[in-house]
């Protein structure tokens, strides 16, 4: 290995050990590393300006296809597109939130079922991972959480069973969508994948798992829940959906932005606009609607997430252009010997292992040029290990507490609210539904691909 190889592979690793030590902010530890990446690595070992320029790509904001895209481009060093939509659906999101559209939602739901336990147990889970598949699941669970946890005090039933629920079809929800969970935001992105691509590939095979889900929730927690009372409740006790409105007028408005939202990403394979179009549209037509309220939903916007991702884009160019990528590449295939089936059921296993323990963004996109690497030398349609690659990253983090920033939050929530869920807890009751949905995403992905 030369030496740009070695310092590439050095911040890669120790970047991926302070991620889970997490003693510091994640995104001090990408930003930090990418900073080390283009002086180090480009800079002192290579002396490639060159490469410092395609990584840092921001030449792309020039072109048309970075706006408007009719056939698929390459996609190197810091995805731009990525960051642009992470941004504008956040700030989408906030909108929403500040007009109660998530809170408003839950209760009407709960009001449907006519708050009945096992009822709002099964509307919840659909619920979460529906809108997970437009909004990010980190948002949906914080409001279904705290919902959640509501309802659990009025219906005096144990909310552990019902949040551990809502996190896993979160994230089996952000799976059948490519805004849906950002490791699919950057396969689609780098690949040139659109939102229906993953809805007809993922996303089938992720409405196929939810039944199972749905089902195998359902009598792992039946007992836990009906010790819940939910007939004759007194509905003139509970809070009404109504009340969960803060301005009748940017909660209409909200949900229109919400609905075009919706429409640009599934139509954007015919309009050719991109998702960084998409996402600085929403962005821009949501801070215009909220007058004054502007400036406060851009404060409100995660900022640290998109230096986190800006960082991390930086690291995975120093292993794509020293080569490191190739290598790991050439690896899967020589042990997989040939094998298509066994190469799918090393991306899709070791995926979802890795992002049971380790943050799924940055093996993510270690990953895509690895699997274009393999498509190449192997022969295998690229597609295919796409999706065994989006299905592995998406739903392994469900198996820990810390696979997935929904994971995070929504075991935070519960804690914060008295009912503190442990590993071995989680682990018991989500790793066994994590195994089953990767079982029989193996089986899909073989049976129609191969």
């Amino acid at each position: 290995m030369t030496a740009a190889q070695i310092f590439a592979v050095i911040i890669f690793v120790a970047m991926f050990i302070m991620i889970v030590m997490d003693k510091i902010e994640r995104h001090y530890v990408t930003l930090g590393s990418g900073i080390l990446t283009l002086t180090v690595v480009f800079g002192i070992c290579l002396h490639d300006g060159k490469a410092i320029w395609n990584t840092l790509a921001l030449k792309g904001f020039a072109t048309k296809d970075f706006w408007y895209q009719v056939t698929e481009s390459e996609s190197k060093g810091i995805n731009w597109a990525t960051i642009l939509f992470i941004a504008g659906m956040m700030v989408m999101v906030e909108g929403m939130a500040k007009a109660g559209f998530f809170r408003w939602l839950c209760m009407k739901i709960a009001y449907l079922v006519k708050c009945k336990t096992i009822p709002i147990f099964i509307t919840f889970m659909i619920m979460s991972a529906v809108l997970s598949m437009f909004i990010d699941s980190i948002t949906v669970i914080m409001f279904l959480a705290a919902v959640t946890i509501e309802l659990a005090q009025l219906l005096k039933f144990n909310p552990v069973p019902m949040i551990l629920a809502e996190i896993f079809c979160a994230n089996l929800g952000g799976s059948a969508t490519m805004c849906g969970d950002p490791p699919n935001i950057i396969v689609g992105t780098s690949l040139g994948f659109s939102f229906f691509d993953f809805l007809t590939n993922t996303g089938l095979v992720a409405g196929i798992s939810l039944v199972v889900s749905v089902i195998f929730f359902y009598f792992v927690f039946r007992k836990e829940l009906v010790s819940g009372h939910g007939s004759n409740v007194d509905m003139s006790k509970f809070p009404k959906p109504s009340e969960a409105i803060t301005n009748k007028t940017d909660f209409a408005i909200s949900s229109v932005i919400f609905g075009i939202a919706v429409i640009l990403l599934i139509t954007h394979a015919v309009t050719h606009l991109t998702v960084a179009t998409i996402g600085l549209f929403i962005a821009a037509i949501t801070l215009i609607t909220s007058g004054k309220h502007a400036l406060e939903l851009l404060k409100k916007v995660d900022y640290k997430t998109l230096v986190f991702f800006i960082g991390l884009f930086i690291v995975v160019g120093g292993l794509e252009e020293t080569g490191i990528l190739e290598l790991i590449a050439d690896f899967i295939e020589k042990i997989s010997g040939g094998n298509v089936m066994l190469m799918i059921a090393i991306i899709l296993w070791v995926s979802a292992i890795a992002s049971a323990f380790v943050d799924n963004i940055p093996f993510a996109a270690t990953m895509v040029p690895v699997i274009q690497s393999l498509a190449e030398t192997s022969g295998l349609s690229l597609n295919t290990l796409a999706w065994a690659l989006s299905i592995g990253t998406d739903i392994g983090g469900s198996a820990t507490p810390i696979g997935a920033s929904a994971n995070v939050v929504g075991t935070s929530v519960a804690a914060k609210n008295g009912h503190p869920i442990g590993w071995g807890k989680y682990c018991k009751k989500l790793a066994p539904a994590t195994i089953i949905v990767l079982a029989i995403s193996n089986v899909y992905i073989i049976v129609r691909y191969l």
